[in-house]
């Protein structure tokens, strides 16, 4: 059976919405939170490049944005980027839904579930 990996932060609610829909449907998961387990540079650009490059990555109307000063706010390049997310992860739109085919996608709708997890309940 194939195991999806749920990526995001513990305490967020997006991310505790999308765990109760897999558990609810059935959805073996794994769930992984990346503030306390930093994902590797690759794993980064990875996700980035899978839901169409960093700007789609990065959460810009969180707190934690906001509160980032100018000059950290426009990365020039995938080191200054990773770096940033690795420095920063509460950045990244949550929560990142890995399936064991590679698939990214991000975010938490029922509808957009029921798709990716080819549900019609």
């Amino acid at each position: 059976m194939s195991v999806t990996t749920i990526y995001g932060l513990d305490n967020c609610d997006t991310c505790k919405k999308a765990r109760n829909w897999l558990t609810r449907f059935g959805v073996e998961y794994q769930f992984v939170d990346y503030r306390n387990d930093r994902q590797t540079p690759e794993t980064l650009k990875d996700w980035a490049k899978q839901v169409g490059g960093w700007d789609k990555l990065i959460n810009r109307a969180s707190t934690t944005w906001r509160t980032l000063p100018e000059m950290r706010k426009s990365p020039q390049s995938d080191p200054e980027w990773t770096l940033l997310l690795k420095e920063y992860p509460a950045l990244i739109k949550r929560p990142v839904v890995v399936t064991d085919d590679g698939v990214v996608t991000q975010g938490f709708t029922d509808n957009g579930f029921k798709a990716r997890f080819g549900i019609s309940k």
